[in-house]
């Protein structure tokens, strides 16, 4: 593949990004109300002069009162853009402007960027030291070589916060995680390996005392730059940091450092290493090519002459890129949560650690999405996690915090890491939360065997690795188990190692004992005793549900194959309704930190009042399940009669059903969405019984339900679990058809938090 097919883009659509719809990649958006006058008082003057007199009198209170604890500053004067130079201060800018999106998207860390037009060291360092105040961390962003070293190191010792030259620590701790995980593969150890670096400049001068700190011996490491290895004795091109990486050798050239050693870093330029040299390296060779935006050599070039290597580079288009957007986003993340004084040693290797652990567990559907599809696992074209993981944000951060904690730079130390990883979770997903309170019961219950009627599929597979390894119950797999072991493989799994209960059907020992069970439901409803003996031989979902049914398991998943109408059917050919239950969907719609029930999506079609009232009671009901009070407002185009409706006469009548009946919980309509979530709107009806905003909306039709959860959702204003299937004697949930192991897993989450109505105090 050429570069030009490589490239996602031209640079009509760069500049077009970066110009549209508003100039720039950055705005500032308020965190409290500016809609009163008292907001404003409260905002500024005079409320203002408060916190101005808790921060004179203790300095550490700005972390309280305002944003200085989640705020780094990027810091750049352009003398090293990416790979292109030395092309000024105001070029800088979409670059650092990116760095500041980067550490928004991926940490959730607030950052702005700052260039300036001076090359002076010494005025850099003046500045920084006189603005450093209003952050929580600098990073320094490309500023050349040697002169970034100096600045580092003298701001770190000037202010009292992380200061993070993200050029050279960021790259190394990235390179550092793909070494250990190369070497882990290429069974070697760190101790015993030869590596060479081309190009001890920032990067590679960072690579090196890294690498160095977590045990490669100094002996065993030559750097080599444009004037040839660093040897003791070299006068010509050196410099303190260079000759700091000097040793004793009589090699004098890159192909003859090469020669023989096991690891190979380049951060120089491209061309700079020749399949020659390649082919002279040790076996199972570790080539990290990090030159941008073209390697030292490509991978296809390596290939050809060392199929045994394991390759990297700083590209997004080959495997294992180096992206130190793996890195810095996390390890500020880790620094700002315990107010550390500054990123040490021990805290990037923390960083690098943690990156390697991270690359050997299985890897989420959406880091395939995102890879169009393509499904990664821990191998030599696997050494280095995709920055796409979600995992990340509540993976890294805890290490890197409990290193500056246990180094003594922490003035905040985290008490409970646990609770800190929750939280971390939830700053990006909002699902999190929810799903970490439905967990947290599920793990502290008896422990529910759950089976997945389509355990040959390898997304169900994966679902339910997960789920028996993260404590959440027993998974039984339903399925042919040649196949689910074939299909175990593909996935990365050991069917060895991995303790999942695999039932065949057609094999069962409990098969007569489901087909009896089944015959005595269906025999008056025209099956005869073979087509039920059919049923459960070659339907997985009757046979799952009959487990379920006759107490062989305690909850049941499908839904990835086949439709949710078509499994419904299925399944409730075995199950009934709970008594007094009423079986529909409900969606739990997770938006701007609050939590939306909607009912009902996927069961009854044109709900009359009755049936519109059978739907608010399940829903309160299960609500009051999931921990939360329930509040039902009955949804409608009219506001309280007006304008009059067919659909909004059913919505009316299903109130006034409910104000007949004795309910345990609150209930209004008919009304639009804005006026059940907004009480602010309620003036001009002072008769409204809702004490606060809704939290279970009642649709008045299934198209209604389904139209605006997946609207809300594809706009990106909320995230959507489920829906849900409700009213059933028996614990049955349906995934969407080919569903996500993610979302196989929450329903699996749900299906094992489910109880029966009579458990759960209904």
């Amino acid at each position: 593949m050429s570069d030009a097919e490589k490239r996602a883009f031209t640079d009509e659509e760069a500049l077009a990004f970066h110009r549209y719809p508003t100039p720039g990649k950055l705005a500032v958006t308020p965190t409290k109300p500016m809609a009163t006058q008292r907001d404003l008082s409260l905002a500024y003057s005079p409320g203002v002069a408060v916190p101005v007199h808790a921060i004179a009198a203790d300095p550490d209170a700005a972390y309280d009162y305002t944003s200085k604890g989640n705020l780094v500053a990027v810091i750049s004067n352009g003398t090293a853009i990416l790979g292109l130079g030395d092309l000024g201060a105001l070029a800088s800018k979409p670059v650092m402007e990116g760095k500041s999106v980067l550490f928004k998207r991926f940490a959730d860390v607030d950052s702005i960027d700052i260039e300036m037009t001076t090359k002076e060291a010494d005025e850099i360092i003046t500045v920084v030291k006189n603005i450093g105040v209003t952050f929580g961390g600098i990073n320094l962003e490309d500023i050349k070589s040697p002169e970034c070293f100096r600045i580092e190191t003298e701001l770190q010792e000037l202010l009292d916060i992380p200061v993070f030259h993200d050029d050279q620590h960021g790259t190394a701790i990235i390179c550092a995680a793909g070494l250990i995980n190369a070497c882990a593969i290429t069974g070697r150890k760190l101790e015993d390996v030869k590596v060479v670096l081309n190009g001890p400049g920032a990067a590679g001068i960072a690579s090196l005392e890294l690498i160095k700190a977590m045990g490669v011996r100094p002996e065993n490491v030559l750097a080599v730059d444009s004037k040839g290895v660093l040897y003791e004795g070299r006068t010509e091109g050196m410099n303190q940091w260079k000759s700091a990486h000097a040793v004793k050798t009589d090699k004098r050239t890159l192909a003859e450092a090469v020669a023989g050693a096991d690891v190979l870093l380049g951060l120089s330029a491209k061309g700079a290493f020749t399949p020659e040299m390649i082919a002279s390296m040790a076996p199972n060779p570790i080539i990290f090519a990090m030159a941008n935006p073209d390697p030292e050599i490509t991978p296809e070039e390596v290939k050809a002459v060392r199929p045994d290597a394991i390759m990297g580079t700083g590209r997004s288009d080959y495997p294992n890129q180096v992206n130190n957007v793996l890195g810095f986003p996390y390890i500020f993340r880790g620094a700002l949560d315990v107010r550390a004084r500054r990123v040490n040693h021990e805290m990037k290797i923390a960083c690098a650690r943690a990156l390697a652990e991270l690359a050997r567990e299985d890897v989420p559907d959406e880091v395939a999405a995102a890879y169009h599809g393509r499904q990664l696992k821990f191998g030599p074209d696997y050494i280095i996690p995709s920055a796409f993981d979600p995992r990340l944000i509540w993976y890294i951060p805890p290490f890197v915090a409990q290193a500056a904690m246990d180094t003594g730079v922490a003035r905040k130390p985290i008490e409970d890491m646990d609770a800190y990883r929750a939280s971390l979770a939830q700053r990006l997903d909002p699902t999190a939360a929810f799903l970490q309170r439905i967990s947290g019961s599920v793990m502290s219950s008896p422990q529910k065997r759950v089976v997945f009627a389509e355990g040959e599929e390898p997304s169900v597979i994966r679902a339910a690795y997960a789920f028996q390894t993260q404590g959440l119950g027993q998974a039984i797999l339903c399925g042919r188990e040649n196949l689910v072991h074939q299909n175990m493989k593909l996935v990365g799994l050991n069917p060895d190692d991995t303790p999942l209960e695999i039932v065949n059907a057609r094999l069962s020992d409990k098969n007569p004992v489901y087909v009896d069970f089944l015959y005595e439901r269906l025999q008056r409803k025209g099956y005869l005793r073979r087509d039920v003996q059919r049923l459960i031989n070659q339907d997985r979902n009757s046979f799952a549900a009959a487990m379920v049914a006759v107490g062989d398991a305690d909850g049941m998943v499908t839904g990835v194959t086949r439709s949710f109408d078509q499994v419904l059917e299925e399944v409730r050919r075995v199950i009934d309704p709970a008594p007094g239950g009423r079986v529909m969907g409900m969606s739990i719609v997770l938006a701007k930190g609050h939590t939306l029930f909607i009912a009902d999506t996927n069961v009854t079609e044109l709900p009359e009042a009755e049936e519109l009232v059978e739907i608010a009671c399940e829903a309160a009901r299960d609500v009051r399940k999931l921990g939360f009070t329930p509040r039902v407002a009955f949804m409608s185009y009219s506001t309280f009669g007006n304008p009059m409706g067919t659909r909004s006469d059913k919505v009316r009548k299903a109130v006034e059903i409910l104000d007949s009946m004795k309910v345990d919980f609150e209930y209004e309509g008919e009304m639009p969405p804005e006026l059940a979530l907004d009480p602010s709107l309620r003036a001009n009806y002072p008769f409204m019984r809702l004490t606060d905003s809704a939290n279970i909306l009642i649709m008045p039709a299934i198209h209604a339900a389904s139209i605006s959860t997946k609207l809300v959702q594809s706009l990106g204003g909320a995230t959507v679990i489920g829906p849900v299937l409700l009213g059933l004697e028996k614990s049955v949930q349906i995934c969407p058809l080919s569903a996500s192991v993610s979302k196989i897993l929450n329903m699996a989450l749900m299906a094992a938090y489910d109880r029966p109505l009579a458990e759960a105090g209904a």
